[in-house]
């Protein structure tokens, strides 16, 4: 009978005590929460552990208590907007909760219901999860359009963010103030878990349906914006409105930071702050601190340094106070109320200064090249700073590899003279040697620098000149390399190259082994200096004694007898070369010495102002005569043309060899008039002109003078044909010196006829000395005596043509009796008959062979070179 009653009494239940009466459709909808992720639908009603007639009235019951509070929590089907203000926006959606409805929820939600009991071991969140399909439900119908459509794509940036977080406020304030306010109070624990886990739910909402880009775009130009006012840095790139400004005023930047906080931590109740904000705000500040590096530090490179100093202070009062202000408001709770305590704001401190030194020290890496270009001792600054970042072996690799580049592409260029890189490479071994004293650094940058330096053809020349330059002789300051000269005056000696290559001294008990980060081919001299690093540069010390003994011989013909200069090189290039390698610069000097000894004594024993018949009888023009006297075979090969110089001259050469012979019985002198120098004076109309010049230059002057063939009432007129055959001189000598002339404004050329000059003995009727072109007409002249100085020393070009002349009568006998030859067995044949062999290679006999043809001595026809009839 008991199972025959409970079958009727669940097709037709008895009457009960419920008092509210039973809902026409319970709501009863289906789930897509963050437990249940595929959607499947959640009824309310449960089964229930009791009889059936019980279980009947209870599910009647819990369906009439989840219709009233579904009731009320449902939402005005309306968007919430933030310009009707917060109280307006409560009086609209906000409800009061009445007794029905709160003893509803209560029944709903306690365990000590009697539907919650029936229910137990059961999901009691069912209540929650429908609520938040109805704020989902909302939020994508009315907010979120709301939010992308009109807000964020129309507004500016980052007000659009803040307009967004004003409405997401609002809205989080009424899809929480049920939860909060009626339905956490018959939770276990007061609902905290599950109003925080509502909450969480909520906050991901948000941040997963608006558009990721903007945010994060808005939030970066908004961090940026404040934090160049409240630091100070980059205002016209990130705060233009307060470009203008010298400094801003202290209550305005209080008032921004405090904007900051209040801002981000509003942001972050709603859930736009956290993890993404703060590494926005990471970024941001990365950017700011490279700006405040480049902005502060950028060409300060004052010697001692003190930016380390300025920039970690500026740090730890300036830069991790705004860090740790601002992310103690992007945290779900302030350290100081979840701790009890205030929260450390400085633990980062020195992590941030070592970033700060980073950036210090990448910008003077980007400084580098300028700061060597510029090397002097008030920029050593910029070095100090770079020691802070090298003291890893990867900044060290990152800086060689970097500046290597850089010297790549601005330096090592064709565009680039040799003596512009020259001086820079001084300037990175005296800056590189400040920065790393071991070399490891200087050792991996120079590689390049010393390769592509011995590839230039004027290099061994540029370094001896500029060792034996005059640092204080502004007229060789602008074309020698004074910086070697500059050097070579703070040392006393060099290094042998047999003491500098020593790989161990075991004398030596400050020995340090080599830095782990040093290349297979490091090797660091002891004393490692300038001079020592270019002389070294050349594989092969003949190719750097040859250049320094032309350049000696030069130096030594053109100078007077004081050489305190070169005899200091000297010595110092003995000790690294030795003596016998330089035993011809040797004798070469005691040559000069001598000359002068020997040169008074001629002066005093003969009197040349008496000997002669023109002098005896003119002795108001006899000239001063002096000869140095070379040995020919130490010196090297010098210009030999012979020329016509003046009969008076001539006179004194013989009286000055008779008396060289009366001293030096043996030898005889053979005179060379190319390499002399004359200080000439000539008397015109209007003005004297006194020029020291070549003896070339001096004889065609001469050759002006007035002849009993010239009228003697017009300037003396010459052809440069006729200068050429009175003079034997040849044509380039010939017009070197009339052009010198012309540029003296001695001579000019006559208008309408070809190489024809005459005397200027009066300037008051030439354009070219009136006023106004004065200036002009000096600045010629210089350039042309410039131009007009010609080397004592033949170049190195000059002496193959003079040998290849002798050679090249072989070649024509060969071609004569051979008939026509090929280069490879005209090459061949040369080192058979040639007595001693035949120094030179193809390519030299070819460059000769290819100027005799377009010389039209030779032909050149089907590989074979012949002789041109």
């Amino acid at each position: 009978m008991a199972v025959a009653d409970r079958i009727f009494a669940a097709v037709f239940p008895p009457p009960s005590d419920v008092d509210i009466p039973t809902p026409a459709v319970t709501p009863l909808l289906g789930s897509s929460s963050f437990d249940d992720a595929s959607g499947t639908l959640h009824l309310s009603h449960q089964p229930l552990s009791e009889t059936s007639t019980g279980g009947a009235a209870e599910q009647i019951k819990w369906d009439r208590a989840w219709h009233t509070a579904t009731t009320f929590l449902s939402l005005v089907d309306q968007p919430i907007y933030a310009a009707e203000g917060e109280e307006r926006v409560k009086r609209r959606f906000l409800r009061t909760c009445d007794t029905e409805t709160r003893r509803a929820l209560e029944y709903l939600l306690s365990d000590a219901s009697k539907g919650r009991q029936l229910r137990k071991g059961h999901d009691r969140d069912n209540l929650l999860r429908w609520y938040f399909e109805v704020v989902v439900e909302h939020y994508v119908k009315h907010m979120l359009p709301l939010l992308v459509g009109e807000i964020l794509e129309q507004c500016a940036v980052p007000d659009g963010l803040f307009d967004v977080g004003k409405h997401l406020y609002l809205a989080q304030m009424v899809y929480l103030y049920p939860i909060k306010a009626y339905v956490t109070q018959f939770l276990p624990h007061g609902g905290e878990a599950d109003l925080h886990r509502f909450e969480t739910y909520l906050n991901c909402l948000f941040i997963h349906t608006l558009p990721n880009d903007i945010i994060e775009d808005s939030l970066a130009t908004f961090f940026r914006h404040q934090a160049s006012i409240v630091l100070d840095v980059d205002r016209t790139q990130y705060a233009p409105q307060y470009a203008e400004q010298e400094s801003l005023d202290p209550m305005l930047v209080a008032r921004e930071r405090e904007k900051t906080c209040s801002w981000m931590s509003a942001l972050q109740s709603v859930g736009l702050g956290g993890h993404q904000a703060q590494r926005i705000f990471a970024e941001v500040m990365s950017e700011i601190l490279t700006a405040y590096v480049r902005a502060t530090f950028t060409r300060q490179w004052d010697t001692p340094s003190r930016n380390e100093q300025y920039l970690n202070a500026w740090i730890e009062h300036e830069f991790s106070g705004f860090i740790a202000e601002v992310l103690e408001y992007m945290q779900d709770e302030a350290p100081s109320k979840a701790n009890g305590q205030m929260p450390d704001a400085h633990a980062d401190v020195e992590k941030w200064q070592e970033m700060g030194i980073h950036r210090l020290g990448v910008l003077r890496l980007e400084e580098l090249f300028e700061v060597v270009v510029e090397w002097d001792d008030d920029v050593q600054g910029a070095i100090e700073d770079l020691k802070l970042y090298v003291k890893t072996p990867s900044s060290r690799i990152y800086l060689t590899n970097t500046f290597s580049s850089v010297i790549q592409h601005r330096l090592l260029q064709p565009g680039a003279s040799t003596k512009e890189i020259l001086q820079v490479y001084i300037s990175i071994i005296k800056a590189f040697t400040l920065l790393d004293p071991k070399g490891i650094l200087l050792d991996r940058v120079a590689r390049p620098i010393r390769r592509y330096l011995r590839e230039r053809e004027d290099t061994v020349s540029i370094v001896v000149g500029g060792l034996l330059a005059d640092p204080e002789d502004s007229a060789c300051a602008g074309d020698a390399l004074v910086e070697l000269a500059i050097e070579m005056a703070k040392q006393n000696s060099l290094m042998s190259s047999e003491d500098a290559d020593l790989e161990l001294d075991y004398d030596d008990m400050e020995w340090m082994p080599d830095p782990v980060d040093a290349g297979p081919e490091y090797k660091k001299s002891k004393n490692s200096d300038v001079i020592g690093s270019l002389v070294s540069l050349f594989e092969s010390k003949d190719v750097f004694i040859r250049e320094f003994q032309k350049i000696l011989g030069e130096r030594l013909l053109r100078k007077e007898y004081e050489f305190d200069r070169e005899i200091r090189v000297l010595e110092l290039l003995k000790v690294r070369f030795g003596e016998a390698a330089l035993q011809a610069c040797e004798v070469m000097l005691r040559d000069i010495q001598d000359s002068r000894r020997i040169d008074a004594s001629i002066q005093k024993d003969q009197d040349l102002r008496s000997l002669g018949d023109e002098i005896s009888r003119h002795p108001e023009t006899v000239p001063r005569f002096h000869a140095r006297i070379l040995s020919h075979l130490f010196w090297p090969s010098l210009h030999s043309e012979i020329f016509h110089i003046p009969h008076s001259v001539i006179e004194l050469q013989h009286c000055y060899a008779t008396g060289f012979e009366t001293i030096k019985q043996s030898r005889k002198l053979t005179w060379l008039p190319a390499l002399g120098q004359v200080t000439v004076t000539l008397d015109l109309e209007d003005r004297h002109v006194t020029e020291e010049v070549q003896t070339w230059q001096a004889s065609v002057i001469y050759a002006f003078q007035h002849t009993d063939e010239d009228d003697s009432s017009h300037p003396v007129t010459r052809t440069v044909p006729e200068l050429i055959e009175k003079l034997e001189m040849t044509e380039s000598l010939v017009l070197n010196a009339v052009t010198f002339w012309v540029g003296k404004l001695v001579l000019k050329a006559v208008p309408n006829e070809d190489q024809t000059y005459t005397v200027l003995e009066n300037l008051s009727h030439e354009p070219a000395a009136q006023s106004g072109t004065t200036s002009a007409a000096v600045a010629a002249a210089a350039e042309t005596a410039t131009a007009a100085a010609a080397p004592a020393v033949l170049s190195e070009h000059e002496v193959v043509k003079e040998k290849m002349e002798v050679y090249a009568q072989y070649v024509v006998g060969m071609l004569t009796n051979g008939g026509a030859m090929p280069l490879q067995q005209i090459v061949m044949m040369l080192k058979l008959t040639v007595p001693g062999g035949f120094p030179f290679g193809s390519e030299d006999l070819k460059g000769f062979l290819e100027g005799e043809v377009r010389d039209g001595r030779l032909d050149y026809a089907g590989g074979c070179y012949k002789i041109k009839h």
